[in-house]
């Protein structure tokens, strides 16, 4: 019995970090039509960024500042935000297909540049020794990590409620208006490319504090857990919890690392040891399957998008221009 709580705790603290990657990618995909493809790259800059920013060489990472675990998380936003930043001055003049290949690209070049920089990352050894928030007061590993859920789930509805509260507002509206239709919104005096620009940038700030949520819980970072399996991972959260709604974004997160670890189990409870290296390519399979039918049965997600969305985007604009 206390095993399986303390692997409940382990499976909803991964789970929450997976939300808040949804979240993020929510925001660009879900509310303003960025076909992004790239989120393995920003949820590593935000990791490896506060690893190095609260890390020691005392610690036995190749580098570090030894700053507090909040400045950590604070830098991987900023980190992630300023790479966003760059990429997307560059790429969000493309459209769908090229944006996800360029987005793709850059992914798998910052994989590339953790695993060769071996004295910034320490290469495919990653960064041991990475600090864990209030560890101090809790000696127990089992009580540590109840109290490291309880502060990733308090980040996670911070999370939810300042998005919401975004996307609720003329703000979020206008980048609605520009995914259904940016030649009407760039006719009504809006610029589009600032606004997609903007939610780029954010909802990769997210992605990065997801990153430092995962490293200082687990204490330990390394280029192997930024494959484009992660990208993999988040978009089929989000499509299956619905995309263009923060709560479904949530559900998808949990039920599909739920299904996730339970086929990882079952392939290991089956298959014999020879097999398990391949049998670990059925669970990429099964969650295929899984996404194709929640796509036949309901189109939407789980937890669809409203229906009024683009009315509401529509008013606002013409607000806007008729105040």
């Amino acid at each position: 019995m206390v095993d399986l709580a303390a692997y409940l705790v382990f499976f909803l603290v991964i789970a929450l970090f997976y939300a808040l990657i949804c979240l993020g990618l929510n925001l660009q995909w879900g509310f303003t039509g960025l076909f992004n493809v790239g989120v393995a790259g920003f949820v590593a800059v935000g990791a490896y960024g506060s690893a190095l920013l609260t890390g020691t060489r005392a610690a036995g990472q190749p580098a570090g500042l030894g700053l507090p675990v909040s400045l950590g998380w604070l830098g991987a936003m900023v980190l992630a935000g300023l790479a966003a930043t760059i990429v997307g001055t560059v790429t969000l003049r493309l459209r769908q297909d090229y944006l996800a290949i360029s987005t793709f690209g850059v992914a798998v070049t910052l994989q590339l540049v953790a695993q060769n920089a071996e004295r910034l990352t320490g290469g495919p050894f990653g960064l041991h020794g990475i600090p864990r928030p209030l560890h101090e007061l809790v000696r127990d590993p089992r009580l540590y990590n109840l109290l490291y859920l309880a502060l990733v789930a308090a980040v996670v509805v911070v999370a939810y409620i300042g998005l919401e509260r975004l996307v609720r507002s003329p703000w979020g509206r206008v980048l609605r208006a520009i995914r259904e239709d940016e030649a009407a919104a760039i006719a009504l005096g809006k610029s589009a490319a600032a606004f997609r620009l903007q939610a780029f940038v954010l909802g990769s700030m997210v992605m990065g504090l997801a990153g430092a949520v995962y490293v200082h819980f687990i204490g330990f970072v390394a280029p192997e857990d930024f494959l484009p399996t992660l990208t993999f991972q988040a978009w089929t959260m989000l499509v299956i919890g619905g995309s263009g709604n923060n709560r479904g974004a949530l559900v998808g997160a949990v039920g599909v690392w739920a299904l996730w670890s339970a086929s990882g189990a079952l392939l290991t409870a089956v298959l014999p040891q020879e097999m398990q290296a391949r049998g670990a390519a059925l669970q990429v399979v099964l969650i295929g399957v899984a996404l194709a039918g929640v796509l036949l049965a309901r189109p939407r997600g789980l937890l669809g998008e409203e229906a009024v969305v683009s009315r509401h985007a529509r008013l606002t604009l013409s607000e806007s221009r008729n105040p």
